[in-house]
């Protein structure tokens, strides 16, 4: 589309965010019972359908469940041709599912080593900089001393669109108290380096559902799982995991906001209200004629 229908202009970025895919080697089924690798494939599929040229495609942890070599592979063959596609990079973050010498040599081609999976990425103007939040061997999260002194230094001058920070844990309360066991620690810290600075948005996952608060003053967006969900609607004590609900988010970056869309991976056939040739027909009137086709009333 060209014609501007509203005050808002085009968004100058568009980012693709999923999150925890948890693979298993071999395709197993994670818990004997939720099929990974089928829900990943149709989440992949419900992303090329829609969205052209994603900037990036930030994936925020738990990228295999047990943290085999050959789910990570698996994990590469499946997002790569839809990478190449697309057009756009993937990000990749690290869980507390994972482990970090072996998410680094066979997914990153990296030297096996337990460093911190982190980086910088540049994307036309707009810092994407990702933070790991994993303690090996346990999984709760923290942001280390080491981390948070790199992540004060990329942070030390602006970038031209801000950043956004991509981390699996998210620092902010859960609607499953006891999920909370598991939260990120040093908070306090973290936000003390936050403040003030060009961080425009934090992306993460873990929770396995969509939730959206701020930290430090920043919007907080988590999505939820490709692999199952959890099913919210229960008590807060009573809520497990569900095969429904899966998603994604497309993250779309403007110089007034940025705005993240929750886009529900399912099968259902849409009504047939909007098409192509509508909003061809929209883009041919003036704002006054599209208000008369669109907005008024019947009968008023």
């Amino acid at each position: 589309m060209t014609v501007q229908f509203g005050r808002y202009a085009p968004p100058t970025h568009t980012l693709v965010h999923l999150s925890d895919p948890h693979l298993l080697a071999g395709g197993a089924a994670l818990g004997g019972r939720f099929d990974v690798d089928r829900t990943l494939a149709r989440t992949l599929a419900a992303i090329e359908n829609a969205v052209e040229r994603p900037d990036a495609i930030v994936v925020t942890g738990d990228l295999a469940d047990l943290g085999e070599p050959d789910a990570y592979r698996r994990l590469r063959a499946a997002v790569a041709p839809v990478s190449e596609r697309l057009g756009a990079p993937v990000i990749w973050v690290a869980g507390n599912h994972d482990e970090r010498a072996v998410l680094r040599e066979h997914l990153l081609d990296a030297p096996p080593t337990e460093d911190p999976v982190t980086g910088v990425w540049d994307l036309r103007g707009l810092r994407v900089i990702a933070l790991d939040s994993t303690v090996p061997g346990w999984h709760h999260g923290d942001v280390d001393a080491e981390q948070r002194a790199w992540l004060a230094e990329q942070l030390s001058e602006p970038a031209p669109h801000g950043t956004l920070l991509a981390m699996h844990h998210p620092p902010v309360p859960s609607h499953i108290p006891f999920f909370d066991i598991l939260e990120l620690r040093h908070q306090d810290e973290l936000a003390e380096i936050l403040r003030g600075s060009d961080v425009r948005g934090i992306l993460a996952g873990h929770l396995h559902y969509s939730l959206h608060a701020t930290f430090a003053g920043i919007p907080v967006s988590v999505a939820s799982a490709t692999c199952y969900t959890m099913d919210v609607a229960s008590p807060g004590d009573q809520v497990n995991g569900m095969d429904a609900a899966q998603s994604f988010q497309l993250v779309h970056v403007r110089p007034e906001t940025i705005a993240h869309t929750v886009v529900p991976v399912v099968e259902a056939i849409p009504v047939d209200t909007f098409s192509p040739e509508w909003v061809a027909r929209m883009e041919r009137l003036t704002p006054e004629e599209r208000l008369e086709a669109f907005s008024r009333k019947p009968g008023r």
